[in-house]
């Protein structure tokens, strides 16, 4: 009977740890930030693919080895990244350890590296470092188009190696990089309204 009793007991207790465990956090950027980071946030080990993919609403645009937006970001200046810590979390950058591969349509003399938080080697496009948003749980989207986090704008990259214009098309693939960031929506760490230009 005793036996019974605390193993009724134990599994009381197990049955409460798991339901306080499923409290967490209520910040989805967050919960999405980690599954992407745990999934592989970056293009891949072994040369880092970049490719292109037709989207809907934005034209060519460069995607990872999984198929998933590359973002650049307005504040990164002279092909160095200003996205770690927090924003690496929710901007993953674009990663590889080695040379960078082109897929369909990518120019692989754009391709590059520079130095990443880390010290990991972080694919650049046109001198722009790459990163994926956490917030892009399957291949094509593109929610982290517009956003002002981290102090700066973020956009989809244009197969030329310039921005997506906001709000904007750019069937064409090519198109200068955008020069009024009125549109974006800011989300966790944002310290900008939007920038005014991306001083390229």
């Amino acid at each position: 009977m005793k036996a019974r009793l605390l193993a009724a007991c134990s599994l009381g207790l197990i049955a409460i740890v798991a339901v306080a465990g499923c409290g967490g956090s209520s910040n989805g950027s967050a919960t999405a930030a980690t599954k992407h980071k745990s999934s592989g946030g970056s293009a891949g080990s072994g040369g880092g693919t970049v490719a292109v993919a037709n989207n809907p609403q934005l034209g060519r645009i460069l995607v990872d080895s999984q198929g998933r937006t590359v973002y650049l970001f307005a504040k990164d200046m002279n092909g160095t990244s200003s996205c770690s810590g927090q924003c690496a979390t929710f901007w993953p950058p674009v990663t590889t350890s080695g040379k960078p591969t082109a897929g369909g349509g990518v120019t692989a003399s754009m391709l590059g590296t520079t130095k990443g938080s880390g010290g990991m080697m972080q694919v650049t496009y046109a001198g722009h470092p790459l990163y994926t948003y956490a917030g892009d749980t399957a291949p094509g989207q593109t929610k982290g188009n517009g956003l002002t986090d981290f102090g700066g704008l973020w956009s989809p990259v244009t197969t030329s190696g310039s921005a997506v214009p906001a709000g904007g098309s750019s069937s064409s693939g090519g198109g200068a990089s955008n020069s009024s960031a009125g549109s974006g929506s800011s989300s966790a760490g944002s310290s900008s309204s939007g920038g005014s230009s991306y001083g390229y």
